[in-house]
């Protein structure tokens, strides 16, 4: 008799949706699509690491999932007959976080990664019930730390934070060790020969040691991209994996596109990093950014596009199709169609320290990293939009006290009547309007704060040592250097808003008018917060990415 699935949050009714047993029928249906093998006890079916994961189905014994570490292994969870291996890499392609071994003598039914696509595809039964259970593993592996990354860093270090952030708003589960609290932290550093000066350190998969890695650096190393073919060209080629992105990825792939996005950082884009949106239709008790984009992202991949990380778009080559988008200076990926969703980045402030300040201090998102480090304490969220109230709400569950910053005399004209209500009732949030940062102090973090009230020029200073800077938006498209038109703010021009100056500038070769959304450049479309006139709400941006995907049907028909 197999034991029961060892991850500690699995009990009761969660263990039956993450670790599930089929029906004689569900593993007919799925023998159709695999190849069944004999098992024998002590056989290693996966090493972890391993670029090609096959996905098990027990029809008889056990297959013990591992993870193996110093020469001994720890059981995370044992596949009985009619359970299933796997997680959410199963469908991303990426490389096992863990090995597998036979517990007894049995047998399997073992898919390729290309049958399983296929079938969670082609069966809706099967699909809601594995997709769940994948996604489910997931969420407990990074609720209990448990994976093939381990992360040794300081709280007052901003390369740290970055790397949580890198790491969670991917998904990815990893281990975190505080260098300032764990006393045993020592003899791990000798171990890898790290000296504090290198931290913060990512060890991967147990062997690879990297100082202080780049984003880029850590997708490669974890094998985030492995599974990818960038050489061939692609029907569809999105730049940005924001809800606008990943909403046309889902609709483009479910409807039989070859479709390749572009991030330069993490799924999600600013609405990743929210804290709970509760105005998007569906979720009346609200749901995070990190979960609702980490669903469309698993979504996206269901369908069969390919996601590249951590390799955000420098240029556009737009002088003859398919258009050619750079990478970087030895890689470009090529494409039939584009849609640019490569949304805004919010202004920084005109203050003096700020660069030295950010990442220890100053925050461009209040997500459940940042707000870990300011429990207890003072915060300022500066902006006026729907992103800072979010911010000010839910950092009040957990810092003394919230002032909320303004430039203008009201929160009204620029955020939703229902955030205004809980800002003017909740006694931890103060809003101070009329009112502008203009210095920060601090050594090897910020630790003070001067701000002047712009309609009297009172200035105040108080020691605080976290602001979360959500105003304004500037959009990212400096990287298209003239291959499409702008407006004044930098905004994409699109659609009816193209008038026959700008047609004429860029010498639009076809006898029709730009499609909706459609650039300049013909089968060049824009979407999301980079365009100019967008609405800035989440249902704007989906249905943007959802309504793109038509016109590009009709293009690639042309």
């Amino acid at each position: 008799m197999a034991d029961p699935p060892s991850l500690p949050q699995s009990t009761g009714a969660r263990a039956d949706q993450v670790f599930p047993t089929l029906t004689a029928a569900q593993i007919a249906r799925i023998a159709a699509h695999g190849t069944p093998r004999a098992i024998h006890r002590g056989e290693r079916l996966v090493e972890a690491g391993d670029p090609v994961v096959p996905f098990f189905v027990v029809t008889a014994g056990a297959v013990e999932i591992v993870q193996s570490s110093g020469g001994h292994d720890t059981i995370v969870a044992v596949h009985g007959p009619g359970q299933f291996s796997g997680e959410v890499n199963m469908i991303s392609g990426r490389r096992a976080l863990f090995g597998a071994r036979a517990r007894e003598d049995g047998g399997v039914i073992a898919l390729d990664r290309a049958q399983l696509v296929t079938l969670v595809q082609n069966d809706a039964e099967l699909s809601e019930i594995l997709m769940r259970a994948f996604i489910l593993r997931r969420v407990e592996l990074i609720a209990t730390g448990l994976g093939d990354a381990v992360l040794i860093g300081s709280a007052h270090s901003s390369n740290t934070l970055r790397i949580k952030q890198f790491l969670t708003r991917n998904n990815h589960p990893y281990t975190y060790i505080d260098l300032d609290r764990d006393k045993d932290v020592q003899a791990l550093l000798d171990h890898f020969e790290v000296a504090v000066a290198d931290v913060p350190v990512l060890i991967c998969r147990g062997e690879l040691v990297l100082r202080n890695p780049s984003n880029p650096q850590i997708a490669d190393c974890l094998g985030f991209n492995d599974a990818i073919d960038q050489l061939h060209v692609r029907d569809l080629v999105i730049v940005g994996a924001g809800p606008a992105g990943l909403a046309a990825a889902v609709y483009a792939a479910s409807e039989g596109l070859d479709v390749l996005v572009l991030e330069s950082n993490a799924p999600g884009g600013q609405a990743g990093s929210s804290s709970r949106i509760e105005n998007y239709l569906g979720f009346p008790a609200g749901i995070s950014g990190q979960e609702l984009t980490g669903r469309a992202y698993t979504q996206a991949q269901k369908f069969g596009a390919q996601i590249l990380i951590a390799k955000g778009a420098t240029a556009l080559s737009c002088q003859r199709k398919p258009y050619a988008i750079e990478i970087d200076q030895q890689t470009k990926v090529s494409a039939r169609a584009v849609i640019i969703a490569t949304g805004v980045k919010y202004r920084r402030l005109s203050v003096a320290n700020l660069e030295r300040f950010e990442g220890a201090g100053i925050y461009y998102g209040a997500t459940f990293n940042e707000a870990q480090l300011c429990g207890g304490e003072e915060v300022i969220v500066i902006g006026g939009g729907n992103s800072a109230g979010q911010a000010a709400v839910y950092l009040a569950q957990t810092a003394r006290r919230v002032h909320l910053f303004v430039r203008g005399g009201s929160l009204s004209d620029s955020m939703s009547r229902y955030l205004i209500r809980r800002i003017e009732d909740n006694p931890a949030i103060g809003l101070r309007t009329h009112t502008e940062v203009v210095a920060l102090e601090g050594t090897d973090r910020l630790q003070r704060v001067r701000w002047r009230n712009t309609g009297t020029g009172l200035e105040e200073t108080a020691d605080i040592g976290h602001v979360f800077v959500m105003t304004g938006a500037i959009p990212n498209t400096a990287w298209l250097d003239g291959c499409v038109a702008l407006d004044p703010r930098g905004f994409i021009k699109t659609g009816a808003d193209l008038n026959r100056d700008d047609l004429s500038a860029a010498r639009w070769p076809l006898p029709r008018a730009p499609h909706l959304l459609e650039t300049t450049l013909p089968g060049v479309f824009a979407v999301g917060d980079a365009r100019g006139g967008n609405v800035k709400r989440v249902a704007s941006a989906v249905g943007e990415g959802s309504i793109a995907v038509s016109f590009v049907h009709q293009v690639l028909a042309e």
